[in-house]
């Protein structure tokens, strides 16, 4: 590894820490910049976990002296997530890197394109616990389950499920995702630590990046005008990435 390709993991890594705190979309920059570094896709999902895990860490952690309060309903949501996680990486695990590669380009250009969907206005209101059906259940699993295989967008699917079906305001959608996202992809980055596909160096960097940029984001959050714009960088970024993928 030279020490461009160094910068680079921490600067990207930093950019994605920002995005996943805010929006959705930040391994839609590492998966594919681990895969520009010459690490194979399969070896590219598993190290990319250790930065999920890490810059989750640190975003939980800042959400918590911030003033969050939604651990016991984010553990309850994030059981079904594990199991979905466990047979998504599984998944991975067995298919072909080409097939893998094909997955990754049609995941990112219809995140672009979801991306760019106007969010509805919802009245809002604080989750329960009585509020949390089987369905939710279910769609938690789904959520781990794609989290588990690829994780790229899966910020969208948390907005679908937690503000679009539950009707918790964004601000608090970020909370629970963060901390659900830690709890899943734990048993995730043990299954491909045990196929041996986790490159330490290349995620620990990455991470060091992503967790500065995840304290950022939750300052962002926790402030009154939030960061709407975030998707625009996003989507910028997202373009130039599959250019490149599809060129190559």
């Amino acid at each position: 590894m030279t020490l461009q390709e160094a910068l680079a993991l921490v600067a990207i890594g930093g950019v994605a820490g920002f995005i996943n705190v805010l929006s959705a979309g930040g391994s839609m920059l590492t998966l594919p910049l681990l895969m520009f570094l010459g690490l194979s896709p399969q070896v590219a999902n598993g190290t990319n976990r250790v930065s999920i895990v890490l810059q989750s860490v640190a975003a939980v952690g800042s959400f918590l002296r911030a003033g969050a309060s939604h651990v016991q309903l984010s553990l309850l949501l994030s059981l079904p997530a594990v199991a979905g996680s466990l047979l998504g990486a599984w998944l991975a695990l067995s298919v072909s890197d080409a097939l893998f590669e094909a997955v990754l380009i049609a995941v990112m250009a219809g995140s672009a394109v979801l991306m760019l969907l106007p969010q509805p206005r919802l009245e809002t209101r604080p989750l329960t616990r009585e509020r949390l059906t089987p369905l939710i259940y279910l769609a938690m699993f789904g959520i781990g389950l794609y989290g588990g295989f690829i994780q790229v967008g899966v910020g969208i699917l948390f907005i679908v499920v937690l503000y679009r079906m539950l009707k918790i305001d964004l601000a608090q959608v970020n909370v629970f995702k963060v901390l659900i996202i830690l709890v899943y992809t734990l048993p995730a980055l043990l299954m491909f630590m045990a196929f041996d596909q986790v490159r330490w160096g290349y995620g620990l960097l990455l991470a060091l990046g992503s967790m500065a940029g995840a304290w950022v984001g939750v300052k962002v959050n926790m402030g009154p005008r939030g960061a709407a714009w975030v998707k625009w960088l996003t989507l910028v970024v997202i373009v130039a990435i599959l250019l490149r993928l599809l060129l190559s």
